[in-house]
């Protein structure tokens, strides 16, 4: 069996586990366990926390002590038992320490599954650049194909979904154990600051990264809101009569996947866009698809309005790619050779840690502002699209105050220099 057929499987398994319930459990949480907006963004929140402090600790653990692919397998097999618990669960506190616990697992494997891929690659002596990404991009198919598995099987309204991930989790565990031995370089001084990447901390004293890591962060409160409500939202058109049988109801998770599907189109795109419109003008653009994105979510429905839902999706993979990829080529041109690992690391903790803490939590503050609980529990009544439109007007503000404030004069020699 090839190496690259081995990678493949890694990275398919790896967005499968998450896929399987990333999208879904929004709705699951709301609709059956009934629990309130804001419960549901505190828990998705957990994995802002889990991104600010494990994959620095696990990188420390995976350059000095344990096999970078046996500490994948370990946290693998946490992360399984931790989603078994949370299929078990039945309160908001349950749920979110088992969903504390599996993000805290899961999170620093997605930077492990990439240390494994490149140290087989290069033990085997394959070209990183042109094999990684062929192999990489399965790891979208697997998070698209767990989508549809818990959709068509109807597990998304249940715990099953859970059960789902966990026994993928648990497939996945037990097969790193098989991958190249990815040792760990002892001899390698990585200091604690260098982990988490704090010593790039001294971008901050640059105006420019400041406030490019500022709209980092304010940006990184967005990513994840139509991941955590998306669901939740399409299937509270199962309550009026005319949307109860349609395609998008029934079938949310898979009309949610269309988002996926632009992702893989979207993200070939990027080098024409940084080439002819620059690293700001390209991050403007994710900015204001975001509007579009929550926009049209706020004025579509699964009935007539359909095709606005659609074109959301397709949005959709503008306004993330564009944002996470571009975002990180510019921090990697801006910064020092000395801390580039670095500079990485403070741009995944401004957005994926920071970023989605704030917008865990501001998120379901707004949910709750516009929802009607019963005394003792159950939502009475939702109004969706004011929520929406003000997470558009938020994703405005930040793109207009963006293009105002921060300053970059395009250069397509720099660019082609820094490729």
């Amino acid at each position: 069996m090839s190496i690259k057929f081995r990678l493949t499987a890694m990275q398919f398994l790896q967005f499968f586990v998450w896929g399987a319930w990333l999208i879904s459990l929004g709705g699951y949480m709301g609709g059956t366990l009934h629990f309130e907006g804001g419960q549901i963004g505190a828990i998705f929140a957990t994995m802002g926390i889990a991104s600010l402090i494990m994959p620095g600790l696990t990188g420390i653990v995976a350059d000095k002590w344990v096999n970078a692919e046996r500490l994948y397998g370990v946290l693998h097999l946490i992360g399984a038992a931790a989603l078994i618990y949370a299929s078990t669960a039945t309160s908001y506190d349950q749920m979110y320490r088992a969903m504390l616990l599996n993000m805290l697992v899961y999170m620093p494997t997605l930077s492990l599954a990439n240390t494994v891929s490149y140290n087989a690659l290069e033990r085997y002596k394959l070209d990183l650049v042109k094999d990684f990404p062929p192999i990489r991009v399965w790891g979208t198919v697997g998070f698209i194909c767990a989508m549809w598995a818990v959709d068509l099987t109807g597990f998304k309204a249940d715990a099953t979904q859970l059960k789902v991930s966990a026994t993928a989790a648990c497939l996945l565990g037990l097969y790193a154990f098989s991958l190249p031995a990815c040792i760990p370089a002892r001899s390698e001084k990585k200091s604690l600051l260098s982990a988490f990447g704090l010593d790039a901390l001294v971008l901050f004293k640059r105006k420019k990264m400041a406030i490019f890591f500022l709209f980092s962060m304010l940006l990184g409160a967005a990513l994840q809101i139509t991941n955590t409500y998306g669901d939740l939202f399409l299937s509270s058109f199962a309550s009026i009569p005319e949307f109860a049988d349609s395609f998008g109801v029934k079938h949310s998770v898979i009309l949610l996947s269309i988002s996926q599907m632009s992702e893989t189109l979207f993200i070939l795109a990027i080098p024409f866009f940084l080439k002819h419109f620059g690293i700001k003008r390209v991050m403007l653009i994710s900015m204001f698809a975001w509007v579009f994105r929550f926009a049209l979510f706020g004025w579509g429905d699964p009935g007539n309005g359909l095709w606005m839902l659609i074109l959301s999706m397709i949005v959709y993979g503008m306004a993330f790619d564009f944002f996470n990829v571009s975002g990180s080529l510019f921090t990697e041109m801006e910064a020092d050779s000395s801390i580039r690992a670095s500079a990485q690391g403070l741009f995944f903790m401004m957005t994926n840690g920071l970023g989605a803490i704030i917008g865990g939590y501001a998120s379901g503050a707004v949910v709750d502002a516009f929802s009607v609980y019963a005394e003792g529990g159950g939502l009475v009544s939702r109004d969706w699209t004011p929520i929406w439109l003000i997470f558009a007007a938020y994703a405005l503000v930040i793109g207009l105050l963006f293009g105002a404030v921060f300053r970059y004069k395009h250069s397509p020699e720099q660019l082609q220099k820094n490729r």
